[in-house]
């Protein structure tokens, strides 16, 4: 197993997990995050795998549509490190971007369809 740290791009928001290597990213095709481009985890991290440290008031949530999935950015720089799981409702799928140790470009990339899901 191996620790990822991750972060935004201000730094407000901090995160910490373990995981085998990550070599396959996630994109999803329903309308925020076609529009938002993120890779996200294939896997998924329960609220005691994902370590978050945000200062208070630094996340704030963004929900539209069916109100499942829960998508958290930073309230300073905007960028979304993680989201809770509409699948996996207490689950979390981290943005890839947002760590360092993890180059976007070598990773294999799968499709989610949330366009479609509902």
């Amino acid at each position: 197993m191996k620790k990822y740290q991750g972060s935004c791009h201000c730094g407000a928001v901090l995160f910490t997990f373990q995981s085998d290597s990550v070599n396959t990213g996630m994109r999803c095709n329903c309308s925020f995050c076609k529009r938002k481009g993120a890779v996200m985890s294939t896997f998924t991290l329960t609220s005691e795998e994902l370590n978050i440290d945000a200062g208070q008031g630094a996340l704030e949530l963004y929900q539209f549509d069916s109100k499942l999935a829960k998508h958290y950015f930073c309230r300073t720089c905007g960028i979304n490190p993680f989201l809770e799981s509409m699948t996996k409702p207490g689950n979390f799928r981290v943005n890839l971007g947002c760590i360092d140790a993890i180059e976007l470009d070598q990773l294999e990339l799968k499709l989610f369809d949330g366009k479609n899901l509902l």
